[in-house]
C-alpha cells in the first residue's frame, strides 16, 4: 500500500497515473456527495471571487484528489505523471491525440495539460512541482486504480504504449488487460513501499509494475478513463452512496475483489472496490 509522508512523499515516474480530479458543474454539491461517501476533507485553493473553483481533497491529512469547476458533463479525469508536460503533450499529439488544453502552470504545484486520445478518451498530464500526486492510494476510501475503457482496445493500447511506454499483460481473472510500466515496482520498493515484493508474493509475475487497466467500453458508453475507490465493505459503501442520491448500476464478485459500479447524481460513473484476498 503506497502512502507518502512529508519526509518521504509518494513520487510518480513518468507514465504512472498520479492524480484524479472530479470536474463538476456544482462544486458544493459534489463536495457534499464525495465527502459524505469517502470521508474526504476539502480546502478551497482559489481566492473568493475567482471565476472558477478548485478544491484540494485529502484523507487523513494526505492529498488524494481534487474537485474543480468545469463545463460539460461532470466526470472524473485521470492525470498521468510526466517529466515535461510540453514534451509529452507534443508526443501525444504526434501519436494521433488532440491536445485540448496546452501545457500551463498551476503555480508552484506543477504544470498540466489535457489530451483526448484518438478514440476519444480524455486524460490529463501532470508535471509535478510541489504537489507530487496522490499521497494515499489503495487504503479504504482512497483512489485505487484507473482503467481505460475504450471501443477499440487494440488501437487504444497501441497509442498509450507509444506515448508512455506501457506494456500489456494478461494477469488472469479479474485483471482484464493490465498496463505495466517496467520498473515501477522497483521504484515503489525503493521509496514508499519497501515490502511490496513480500506482500505481492502470490500475485501474478509483473504485477508490481501495474499502473492501469484496460477494458472494452460498454456499448452505450464512449471511450473514457474510469476511476475506482477502495472500500472496506462494498455493500455498505454502495448503500451509503444510494442514500446520498446515487444509482448502483451493478455488483461484481470476483476472485480478488467485490465491486459495485456507481452513477453519481450528475451522471458520472465510478467503481467501489473491496479487496477480498
Amino acid at each position: 500500500m503506497a502512502e507518502g509522508t512529508p519526509d518521504n512523499p509518494h513520487t510518480y515516474p513518468q507514465g504512472v497515473p498520479s492524480w484524479i480530479e472530479y470536474q463538476a458543474t456544482d462544486v458544493d454539491a459534489a463536495v457534499r456527495f464525495y465527502g459524505g461517501l469517502l470521508g474526504w476533507a476539502f480546502e478551497d485553493r482559489l481566492p473568493p471571487g475567482a471565476p472558477a473553483r478548485f478544491l484540494l481533497a485529502s484523507l487523513g491529512g494526505k492529498d488524494t484528489g481534487s474537485i474543480a469547476t468545469a463545463d460539460g458533463a461532470p466526470r472524473w479525469l485521470t492525470y498521468i505523471a510526466v517529466d515535461d508536460a510540453d514534451v509529452v503533450a507534443g508526443a501525444a499529439s504526434d501519436a494521433g491525440g488532440t491536445v485540448l488544453h496546452p501545457p500551463q502552470d498551476a503555480g508552484p504545484a506543477g504544470r498540466w495539460a489535457s489530451v483526448r486520445d484518438p478514440q476519444g478518451a480524455e486524460f490529463g498530464l501532470w508535471q509535478a512541482g510541489m504537489r507530487r500526486g496522490s499521497q494515499v492510494n489503495n487504503a479504504a476510501n482512497s483512489w485505487n486504480f484507473s482503467d481505460l475503457q475504450t471501443t477499440d482496445l487494440d488501437a487504444g493500447l497501441a497509442y498509450y504504449g507509444c506515448v508512455f511506454g506501457w506494456e500489456v499483460a494478461d494477469m488472469g481473472p479479474d485483471a482484464h488487460h493490465v498496463l505495466r510500466l517496467p520498473g515501477y515496482g522497483d521504484h515503489l520498493e525503493a521509496t514508499v513501499d519497501p515490502g511490496i515484493r513480500e506482500r505481492q508474493a502470490d500475485a501474478p509475475e509483473g504485477f508490481a509494475d501495474a499502473v492501469a487497466g484496460a477494458v472494452e467500453a460498454e456499448a452505450d458508453e464512449g471511450p473514457h478513463w474510469h476511476v475506482s475507490f477502495s472500500v472496506d465493505d462494498r455493500d455498505a459503501a454502495a448503500e451509503t452512496a444510494e442514500g446520498l442520491g446515487d444509482e448502483v448500476l451493478g455488483r461484481y464478485d470476483g476472485m480478488w475483489v467485490r465491486s459495485a459500479r456507481i452513477r453519481d447524481p450528475w451522471g458520472a460513473e465510478f467503481t467501489l472496490s473491496e479487496f477480498t484476498s
